[in-house]
């Protein structure tokens, strides 16, 4: 029987990845396309600050082709423009869902839902409500492999960054925050693991801090706490 098609919403980070091997592993989609929010002005990954050039090395080794939503001014108008267009241009070639990573956020899972519902598609959520100490571990025992991109300066700090997920670093998390980072708490880019044909190949540069604003994109959730000051990102480049 042919499966259902589908986009996957991809960051690029470990929730995406888990998440995808899930689909794949399991059949539970076809997937046609992989869906990501590009800031077109910088040529990066909106909220996680990962290269562009990245992001399709992924894609690449994985052998799914990318879809891009790209965006300048930031706002939400803009994004939602953006993206229904892409939208409609996928439901045209029969495709009617759209899968996320998300675990736990009600109120991000209702923002995707409403605006799937505008063109008539169906958000599907494989990892909702699943345990995030049993998910990072189960991410670990695949042997993925995924660097800490972006830190949230509430919860974590600078020395973070550049870090790569393993039981070190599971151990080491302060108790505030969640193991998969589901609050924004951290972002990652994954560059090794089952997805993926060949392992990509990089290496960490310099580290840069962006004080928080207040005009906030869809990618970066509602849940941030008043104590965060900022974010820091690690510029990660091909090797």
């Amino acid at each position: 029987m042919d499966l259902p098609k589908a986009i996957f919403c991809w960051s690029g980070g470990k929730d995406s990845a888990y998440c995808l091997h899930k689909v794949l592993s399991e059949k539970l989609f076809d997937v046609k396309y992989l869906l990501t929010t590009v800031n077109d002005e910088f040529k990066r990954v909106s909220m996680h600050g990962t290269r562009e050039e990245l992001l399709d090395r992924q894609t690449h080794s994985i052998g799914i082709p990318s879809l891009k939503v790209r965006v300048k001014e930031g706002t939400n108008n803009e994004y939602e423009q953006q993206m229904e267009a892409v939208l409609l241009k996928a439901k045209s070639e029969g495709i009617e869902h759209v899968i996320f990573g998300d675990i736990f956020l009600e109120d991000l899972r209702a923002y995707r839902e409403a605006n799937l519902a505008k063109v008539n598609m169906k958000a599907v959520f494989p990892l909702w409500k699943k345990d995030t100490n049993e998910l990072i571990d189960d991410f670990i025992r695949l042997k993925f492999r995924t660097v800490i991109c972006c830190v949230n300066d509430g919860y974590l700090g600078e020395e973070w960054v550049g870090r790569e997920i393993d039981v070190a670093f599971k151990k080491e998390l302060p108790k505030n925050v969640d193991a998969c980072g589901e609050n924004g708490e951290y972002h990652t880019f994954c560059f090794a693991g089952p997805i993926f044909k060949k392992e990509i190949k990089i290496k960490t540069a310099e580290k840069i801090y962006r004080p928080l604003e207040i005009k906030l994109s869809e990618d970066c959730n509602a849940t941030t706490e008043v104590v965060t000051k900022g974010f820091w990102f690690v510029d990660l480049h091909l090797a």
